[in-house]
Parts: C-alpha cells; sequence; structure tokens
C-alpha cells in the first residue's frame, strides 16, 4: 500500500503565497496586452494633453505682454505679470467674484438639500402620481433656457426680484439633473438599512437624516462639484437677472471687461485663469467622493 502524506496532497502553488493557496495564479500578461495597456495609456494622455491645451494657452498668454500675445508664439518673449495686475485692479474683479461667491455657494446649498429630499422621496417612497411627476421632471430637461426665457422672467418680474440674487436664486433652486442623480444613487443603496431602521420607530424623514443621507457622501460631493461649476461660469440667466452692475458675477464682468480692452488679451486671459482657481481647487478636494459618487449612481441594485 502506498502511504499518502498530507504534504503531498497540498497544492504546490500554494507555497507561493496567498494566491496560489487559493489555487489560484494570476499568468503574466503576455508582450501584446503589455504594448495594448502602453498604447491604451498613451491615447488617454494625448487626449488629456488635448484638453489642457486651452487652458495652456490661456496661462501663457496672461504672462505675455501685449505685443507679444497678438503674435503666433508659444512661450512668451518678455514673461511679466502686468496682465494679473491690470485684472485685479483695472476692473471690479472683487466684486464681482464675492458675487459669484455668493449666488454659487447658495444655490449650490439649495441643490443639494432640495435635490437629496426630492431624490429620496422618487427613490424610496410611494405616493400617488410618483412616476409620472418623475417622468415630468425629466421631460424638462428637454426644454432649453432660450425657450424658457420669456415666461420666466415675466414671473421673476411680476415678483419683483430684478436685479437681485433672490430672483437668480429662484430660477436655480434645484436642478432636475441633481434630482435625477440622487434619485439614483438612493436606489443604489439596500434596503436592509431602512428596514433596521424602521424596527427602531424610525419614520421617514428621520431614516433620511440619519441613515440614507450620511450614505450619500460621494452623492453630495458630486452635486456640489458640479452646481458649483455650473453656476460658477454661468453666463445666460445672471445677464438677464442681475442688471444692476454692483450685482454682476464674474462671467458678466469678464465679458465687459472684453468689450472695454478688445484685444488687450494678457489682462483678459489672467481674469480667466483667475476665475478658474476655485473650481479647480474645489475638484481636486472633492474629485474622490466625486468619482466613487458617480460610479455609485450609474448602477441600481
Amino acid at each position: 500500500m502506498t502511504t499518502v502524506h498530507i504534504g503531498q496532497l497540498s497544492d504546490p502553488v500554494g507555497a507561493a503565497g496567498p494566491a496560489g493557496a487559493a489555487g489560484v495564479v494570476t499568468p503574466p500578461r503576455s508582450a501584446r496586452q503589455r504594448a495594448g495597456r502602453f498604447g491604451l495609456y498613451l491615447a488617454l494622455a494625448a487626449l488629456a494633453a488635448l484638453f489642457f491645451v486651452p487652458f495652456g494657452w490661456s496661462l501663457i498668454t496672461s504672462l505675455k505682454t501685449l505685443p507679444d500675445s497678438v503674435r503666433f508664439s508659444f512661450w512668451p518673449q518678455h514673461p511679466t505679470l502686468a496682465g494679473y495686475r491690470d485684472a485685479l485692479t483695472t476692473f471690479n474683479f472683487g466684486r464681482y467674484a464675492l458675487n459669484s461667491a455668493i449666488v454659487a455657494s447658495v444655490i449650490t446649498a439649495c441643490n443639494v438639500v432640495l435635490a437629496a429630499l426630492g431624490g429620496y422621496a422618487f427613490a424610496r417612497l410611494r405616493f400617488p402620481g410618483r412616476d409620472l411627476l418623475f417622468l415630468l421632471v425629466l421631460a424638462s430637461l428637454m426644454i432649453p433656457d432660450q425657450l424658457r426665457l420669456v415666461p420666466v422672467y415675466q414671473m421673476v418680474s411680476a415678483l419683483g426680484l430684478v436685479s437681485t440674487y433672490q430672483g437668480y436664486i429662484l430660477i436655480k433652486l434645484v436642478e432636475a439633473t441633481n434630482l435625477f442623480f440622487m434619485r439614483q444613487y438612493f436606489l443604489s443603496l439596500p434596503r436592509d438599512l431602512e428596514e433596521a431602521a424602521k424596527l427602531d420607530n424610525a419614520g421617514y424623514f428621520k431614516t433620511f437624516w440619519k441613515v440614507m443621507l450620511p450614505l450619500a457622501g460621494p452623492a453630495i460631493a458630486s452635486v456640489v462639484i458640479l452646481e458649483f461649476q455650473g453656476i460658477w461660469n454661468e453666463f445666460f440667466w445672471p445677464l438677464l437677472i442681475l442688471q444692476d452692475q454692483s450685482k454682476w458675477t464674474l462671467p458678466i464682468g469678464i465679458a465687459q471687461f472684453t468689450f472695454a480692452y478688445q484685444t488687450n488679451w494678457p489682462p483678459l486671459m489672467a481674469a480667466s485663469v483667475i476665475a478658474i482657481l476655485p473650481v479647480l481647487l474645489l475638484f481636486v478636494l472633492l474629485q474622490r467622493y466625486f468619482i466613487a459618487g458617480a460610479t455609485a449612481a450609474a448602477v441600481k441594485q
């Protein structure tokens, strides 16, 4: 009789590490696979560089003198910060930036609160006409702002809110896109959490506030980034509603700066670069949550 030792029954690959112990060994990539992955990364890097060209060109132009800016040259012959000095001192840049910060912060906060409440209601609550109401919300996405211009402006004017922050905030109180996004995210969360809250005699609002909302951090970060960036850069509605020059936002101020200086490109590019920085900083701080929220909201469990 042949004696079989226990050591002979073990997987010889298992001694190599935890992966081998489970009987699974990852085969090394072939030269063709490595070449394909390298080509993919190279294509993505080229695409990222292509998207960076406008910002890079603006940054370089902001460091040029006026004679250099009208020449087709990549690097400035005499780099200078005069464009930034002119942008910050020639027109009311600080006031416009403060106005943009006020309206962008308030509208973003309103969208976070209302979109979270509405998204939770559409995702979890059962009430008559829920699906029809949600379809109407989605249908509003197909109506451009230019088509709603006359009725919206008449309503704002009838309320006496033209040339006020309140009129602009009322128009942007909650976006249909954010409602849809929050609804999809709440649908991705397991129902077991709500059932556990019900066992503790928690109502709908307490369940939303104590259980669901803390789990929606990635979705909230996504809404904050997208909404703040959209309001910070919006030109159409602020131009129509905020008619008082003291309430102009940065896009309107930069447009007037262009009209005033025509071909004075260095200050114009400097103002544009400075206006990009707050949105860029916000994205850098919240990019991890933004990616997680976008990925989770795209999958419905």
